[in-house]
């Protein structure tokens, strides 16, 4: 645990990597943190506990327990049809689990929880949040912060996730990264993961792909084929491939799964939803919808 400027707190244990804050009156703010700090301690037990379920396809029926572990296979269960494991919604469920707990604990203004760049947020009646976006790999493997998701009380929006190739985890897809708004951040955590997968040239020979088993030999995916590099594609392959994603991603919205998503590909977005929340500056020169 370390204190940081700006009144943020940092909890770190194994892999799990949390940067949380809220708002609100002092005694309400120190309450709210202590519960963050009791109830992330056992995370990483209870995970490491259930990981065999974890890592099984849904279509397998994974059978869970714990709290974070529900969270996973909730956020999960909506998207039949395609290949997932709970474990596409790991760092969601964990940033909503903690704020669960700060909420629970104390009266808040706001709040956020960000578990490697997977959002949980609380927002009180007449509160607003800004989120930046990071989405410009242009100048080497670390983003940049080229946009921003405007949240706001009302709005039905409780986390923002990231996924794509370019990310912590392995991807089916060539996404630099697809950031989804949903109801919570398990949820948009799922999401991004799957509307990443889709943007997608199966087949191309610019696309270089390896079994995720022999990357990592615990990879919940298999020996089924990752992204590993993309060589030279043409503006229009570009477009192909993030239509893919678009085609996945407004399903998820008419169903009412997500609230909205920037797509991002070799500097062009995607931006599918209510703009007034998502605003990715490259989307200005891209393919804003």
């Amino acid at each position: 645990m370390q204190a940081l400027g700006g009144g943020r707190l940092h909890l770190q244990h194994g892999p799990i990597d949390v940067v949380l804050r809220a708002w609100g009156a002092r005694d309400a703010v120190a309450g709210a943190y202590e519960a963050a700090v009791v109830r992330f301690r056992t995370v990483l037990r209870e995970l490491v506990e259930e990981l065999p379920e974890l890592r099984k396809a849904m279509d397998d029926g994974p059978r869970v327990e714990g709290a974070v572990a529900k969270r996973m296979v909730a956020a999960c269960l909506p998207h039949g049809g395609v290949f997932v494991t709970p474990m596409a919604a790991v760092a969601g469920a964990v940033a909503d689990e903690v704020l669960a707990a700060m909420t629970g604990a104390a009266t808040l203004d706001k709040a956020f929880v960000n578990d490697g760049g997977d959002v949980a947020v609380h927002l009180a009646a007449g509160e607003k949040m800004a989120v930046g976006l990071a989405a410009d790999f242009s100048e080497g493997p670390v983003p940049a912060i080229d946009g921003r998701a405007l949240l706001r009380s009302g709005d039905g929006i409780g986390g923002v996730a990231t996924s794509g190739r370019q990310g912590r985890s392995f991807s089916f897809g060539i996404a630099d990264s697809v950031t989804v708004l949903a109801r919570d951040a398990a949820g948009a955590d799922a999401a991004a993961t799957l509307v990443a997968n889709a943007v997608d040239l199966p087949g191309h020979l610019a696309v270089r792909r390896a079994p995720a088993r022999a990357l990592d030999p615990d990879s919940d995916l298999g020996d089924r084929p990752v992204t590993v590099a993309i060589g030279p594609l043409a503006r229009d392959e570009v477009a192909a491939a993030l239509a893919g994603g678009r085609c996945r991603a407004e399903a998820m919205r008419a169903s009412g799964l997500i609230r909205g998503a920037a797509l991002t590909l070799r500097g062009e977005t995607v931006v599918i939803g209510d703009g007034r929340c998502l605003s990715p500056r490259r989307a200005e020169r891209g393919l804003t919808r």
